[in-house]
């Protein structure tokens, strides 16, 4: 494909990909505040809506052949989520502060996938094993937040009655009045239609981007781990970075954490260990290898950080981004 053609493609694609991951993430946000879903809930939504774009491209990227771009768009993107969303979000709300129960619930899932997710890269794991520990630590999950505090509480036994009742009352935050300004009109099945037509536009907008990213990455030397870790990765977490932060500075802190999380473990779990059932992903490279090395300390950082009970300030929120600007500049270097 020629340039003149190629860099046209990519910017209609990504400009389309965007556009409809924006509208998604509104969409089912409006669905979740019309029915009054718990903020763990509307985490798990946004991060569905957002991370559409991340996984739609390093899936096409893995199809085309080009491992490297597809586990560096992977690892690209949870790494900047952490720093673009919650960093970002402490910085400009001055912190991010959430309930301890919602921190466990939500942020020692997110680490166990993306442990998991690790070590099959790195050969460590089975894929089928990670598939099955990964499976017994997400269904569990789903149920208890869809399910919501009522099925918890009517399950709960004497000797768990108090863990239960923690689980419950971090499940059955709601969000705040300030949310109710994005309610919408709209009737639900035109909601749910127009969410259809936008992962139709998602997922041809991702193919375009990849294609034509190829092509161009080819004429121009541009090596795989720069094209996925540094350019596809940033560029296709703009959702999830942009509905982060209007969740962070509105002090949805539970919501933001959750799309967070989420979204990381949608990136391993649809990116990595599934795929890895059906096809060798291939050995990793030291630069992979560290890269994969540094998501993992951030990601231990962040509980850190959001732990106490001040939570995240806007000092540790600064030092995340600077972690992940340190990732970057060493992987250009590297490279």
């Amino acid at each position: 494909m020629a340039p003149a053609l190629a860099v046209p493609l990519f910017v209609l694609s990504l400009a389309g990909t965007l556009f409809a991951a924006r509208m998604f993430a509104r969409r089912l946000d409006r669905l979740g505040l019309r029915f009054g879903f718990p903020e763990a809930l509307v985490g798990l939504l946004s991060a569905l809506a957002a991370d559409g774009p991340e996984i739609s491209s390093a899936l096409f990227a893995l199809a085309k052949g080009a491992h490297g771009v597809s586990i560096g768009v992977l690892v690209g993107s949870n790494t900047f989520n952490l720093a673009a969303m919650i960093g970002v979000s402490g910085l400009l709300a001055g912190s991010v502060s959430l309930a301890r129960d919602t921190l466990l619930l939500e942020g020692l899932i997110g680490a166990a996938i993306t442990a998991m997710g690790a070590a099959v890269l790195l050969g460590w794991l089975d894929p089928l094993i990670a598939a099955l520990a990964g499976a017994c630590v997400v269904v569990p999950y789903l149920l208890l937040i869809v399910g919501g505090s009522e099925l918890i509480l009517a399950k709960r036994t004497r000797p768990t009655a108090h863990l239960v009742s923690r689980l419950a009352d971090a499940l059955a935050q709601r969000p705040q009045s300030t949310a109710t300004r994005e309610l919408s009109s709209d009737p639900t099945h035109h909601l749910l239609v127009l969410i259809v037509l936008d992962v139709a536009l998602i997922i041809a907008g991702s193919a375009g981007m990849v294609q034509s990213a190829l092509a161009l990455a080819g004429r121009w030397h541009i090596s795989n781990v720069v094209l996925g870790v540094l350019i596809l990765a940033p560029l296709t977490s703009i959702p999830n970075a942009i509905t982060g932060v209007r969740l962070g500075i509105s002090g949805r802190s539970a919501a933001l954490v959750g799309e967070t999380f989420n979204s990381n473990s949608l990136n391993l779990g649809a990116g990595v260990i599934v795929p890895s059932l059906f096809l060798t992903l291939g050995a990793l490279s030291a630069l992979a290898k560290f890269q994969l090395s540094w998501l993992l300390v951030m990601t231990g950082l962040s509980l850190a950080m959001l732990l106490p009970r001040r939570g995240m300030r806007r000092a540790q929120a600064a030092f995340l981004i600077l972690l992940y600007l340190l990732f970057v500049v060493i992987s250009l270097a590297w490279s």
